[in-house]
């Protein structure tokens, strides 16, 4: 995978160039998928695994960028968005001409699913999220987290969480022919209420700050910045993007506006930098 710089208002755009397609990242290109986001041109061409990279340039206030891969697949690297935004701060950021571009949340829009799901968007005068879980597992059992974005908010309280699975849920999974190239090396692997993997977790949160890590990159397929608050319940990649369609779906819950001051909700872009990060 290589990032590339993007010409102002292009936005985020997946280069197969394998495969000689580009895929936009917005939300109308995601398709029904299991445990990750998917993007699709609607010829049979897609990226798998967008969400942990959408985070990290979300965080890092990318809003142009062309991701070239030579494969359908994001790499996995450690299983959390960290690697992605530590390659990107230490080439550092170009700031460009035209101004920001966010989708401000106008009123709440909701979405539920079965046994308690649900995922909204709140107005809000900056970006916040809350998320909350519930496993039937006795290291995960009930995790909740709400979180004020800031400058550097997501690189210290999100970026380092970790995908995570049941040990006897890794089978199942590749049975179906998912996590084909899954290990310790980039997943949390838990056996009843156990860690499997060496140096344990890095938080002890880490399982809700990876759900709030995942919306987060779902929510940067909106096209900009929401201003707003997400609340998740036990949601996952498909009702955040369901959430997206109802809330575009109603012109009078959204509005584009510009970010005069960045500083209040991303990082500040950095000049005179290299600008190109390869993984």
């Amino acid at each position: 995978m290589t990032l590339r710089p993007a010409a102002p208002g292009r936005g985020i755009v997946f280069r197969r160039i394998d495969a000689g397609a580009e895929i936009d990242a917005l939300w109308t290109n995601s398709i029904d998928a299991t445990l990750c986001t998917v993007l699709s041109n609607g010829e049979g061409i897609e990226v798998r695994t967008v969400e942990h990279l959408m985070a990290a340039l979300a965080g890092c206030g990318i809003d142009n960028a062309i991701v070239e891969l030579d494969g359908p697949e994001v790499p996995a690297m450690d299983g959390s968005a960290a690697p992605f935004v530590e390659l990107i701060e230490a080439v550092g950021t170009i700031a460009q001409d035209l101004p920001r571009r966010a989708i401000k949340v106008l009123k709440p829009i909701e979405v539920r699913g079965g046994h308690g799901v649900s995922a909204a968007l709140l107005p809000d005068h900056g970006f916040s999220m809350s998320f909350a879980i519930d496993f039937d597992n006795p290291l995960i059992r009930c995790q909740d987290m709400l979180v004020s974005f800031e400058p550097g908010t997501f690189r210290t309280e999100l970026s380092q969480a970790r995908s995570f699975c049941l040990l006897d849920e890794v089978d199942r999974m590749r049975a179906a022919g998912l996590a084909q190239g899954g290990s310790l090396d980039n997943a949390i692997v838990i056996n009843g209420d156990k860690v499997l993997n060496d140096g344990g977790l890095r938080f002890a949160d880490e399982f809700v700050r990876h759900k709030l890590l995942d919306a987060f990159g779902d929510l940067y397929l909106a096209g900009g910045p929401i201003i707003g608050h997400f609340s998740g319940s036990c949601s996952g990649h498909a009702h955040t993007r369901q959430l997206l369609a109802a809330l575009f779906a109603d012109p009078d819950a959204w509005c584009m506006t510009t970010l005069s001051d960045t500083a209040g909700l991303w990082p500040i872009p950095l000049p005179d930098a290299p600008r190109l990060v390869h993984a």
